[in-house]
């Protein structure tokens, strides 16, 4: 365990300490941002809108107590959603999509000695393959969990008012009761430490593949289960630190 820490702090100053020109590296940045962030709209609008939705019908099912106000399922979902659902769901999700694209293609690229033949001609391939992937992760993770924040309270109001379990305005009451600010930055803090391990991680299970296809596939199963395992203990740690 300590050989694989040690090799992976490793691969990460290996990509930093030489990087490419700034204008290759954006031209890369920006292409690994579409793949990444603009692709995974879609699957990320449906799991976070019917996150919301759920979420929402359940509490209200539970939420018997006739002293309890109704706008009580505004407020739960709303937190619930900023605090949890939205960047660990999202960022789970990711891990599988985002996770094994990278892992996949890296390992495809070091199996097929592509990897080999940018090192023949002077490219550092860590700075040139991961960097990119590792900023552009960074960067598309918090935009794709804002995005999942606000699928996911639209779809918890259209569950409840369309099901009749609460009117709108009660719901739209208890989003709007003691709204904390500093929820929505501790999600986005969230979402980039989670980008990095899973970028990260992925690129080092794929980057570092040996064999042939089926090490490739076994590297994309290694990458989706490590980054989930790093999430949820990231999320603990973060939990604990800053709230």
């Amino acid at each position: 365990m300590l050989k694989i820490f040690g090799n992976f702090i490793l691969f990460i100053q290996s990509m930093i300490t030489r990087t490419e020109r700034f204008s290759v590296l954006w031209k890369r940045f920006i292409d690994e941002a579409i793949l990444i962030g603009v692709d995974s709209i879609f699957i990320v609008g449906i799991v976070s809108a019917f996150i919301g939705a759920v979420t929402c019908i359940q509490i209200a099912y539970n939420l018997v107590n006739p002293l309890i106000p109704k706008s009580t399922i505004g407020y739960m979902v709303r937190e619930m959603t900023i605090l949890e659902l939205a960047p660990t769901i999202t960022s789970i999700v990711l891990a599988g999509k985002v996770g094994s694209s990278i892992a996949g293609g890296l390992g495809t690229m070091r199996i097929t000695e592509q990897v080999s033949a940018l090192e023949v001609m002077g490219i550092n391939s860590a700075s040139y393959l991961v960097l990119p992937r590792i900023l552009a992760s960074m960067f598309m993770f918090p935009l794709l969990v804002i995005l999942a924040m606000a699928l996911s309270i639209l779809g918890g109001y259209l569950a409840g008012t369309l099901s009749g379990v609460l009117a709108a305005q009660d719901y739209i009451e208890g989003i709007r009761t003691d709204f904390i600010p500093y929820n929505v930055t501790f999600a986005l803090i969230k979402a980039v430490v989670f980008a990095f391990l899973v970028s990260a991680i992925s690129a080092y299970k794929g980057y570092f593949t040996e064999g042939g296809a089926l090490e490739v596939g076994g590297a994309s199963t290694a990458a989706v289960t490590n980054s989930i395992i790093a999430i949820l203990l990231a999320d603990y740690a973060l939990a604990a630190i800053l709230l």
